[in-house]
Parts: structure tokens; sequence; C-alpha cells
């Protein structure tokens, strides 16, 4: 049985190549590692190997190493794509693709759609979709904040 995607869609205050940045390379600085991550509050930072088929790293306190997922598509600053296993594993992965696409006035529209649910649950699904809601108010906060 098919399951929806989750599709999520924000506006920041900053240019296509800002908000990649941002939602990429500095990923620690606002994603919330302590509620979801695979260290928790052992967790330090995440990594993206920018290129296709590098991977997303959570690295701990301790030297531990968490592979989030594999990356895609990589094609700054207009979108990423990944698969997504934290604290799953590989063959539960599902797909998640983030595009920017600049606004007239001089911002950007993140676009996220992550899909992919057949490998889980519905469940599963349902609870990202909150996850995800949360998770991209902090980068809208954090992008502001940059401004």
């Amino acid at each position: 049985m098919a399951i929806a995607p989750i599709e999520k869609t924000v506006r920041v205050r900053l240019e296509p190549e800002d908000a990649f940045d941002l939602f990429t390379r500095q990923l620690t600085r606002w994603w919330p590692l302590a509620k979801y991550s695979c260290g928790g509050t052992d967790a330090v930072d995440v990594h993206f190997e920018e290129r296709v088929g590098g991977v997303v790293v959570e690295r701990t306190r301790t030297g531990e190493r968490h592979v989030w997922g594999t990356v895609t598509l990589w094609e700054p600053p207009h979108r990423f794509a990944m698969t997504w296993h934290p604290a799953v594993a590989v063959e539960q992965a599902t797909q998640v693709t983030v595009e920017f696409a600049a606004t007239n006035d001089g911002g950007t529209e993140v676009r996220l759609r992550h899909d992919g649910w057949e490998v889980r649950d519905q469940k599963s699904r349902d609870s990202y979709d909150g996850g995800w809601q949360g998770v991209l108010a902090l980068f809208v906060a954090m992008a502001e904040e940059g401004k």
C-alpha cells in the first residue's frame, strides 16, 4: 500500500546559496541533536560529504559515528537528496529531497519531500511529519537570526 510523502515548505530571508549552506554545511548550528539524533545528548555534530555517494554522518563526544544516509543528488544551491536511515537499518531507508528556490523578495522557498515510507509504516511517517515541522521551524529561526 502506498504511503503519502511528507511535504513541507518554509520561506527564509536568505538567498538560496546561504539557505543551502545553512541547511547542509551548518546543520549542526540549528538541528536539535539532543532530541533528533542517534547519540542523543552525546551527539556533537553532523557532517555532509558534499558529493553524490557521500555520507551524512553524526559524531558523538565519545567518537562514535552514526550514518544518517547517503547523498544521492548534490546540486548546490538548488537541491540535494539523500537516503535517510538514522537509527534504523539501511534496508529501512527512506528518501529526503530538499529544494531551494529564489523568491522575488530576495529570499528562498525551501521545499522538503520525505518519501519511500513503504519500507517503514504509516506510524513512522506520521511521527516524522510532526518532527519535520519542528525541525524546519528551528531552521527558519536560525536563518532569521543570521540576517
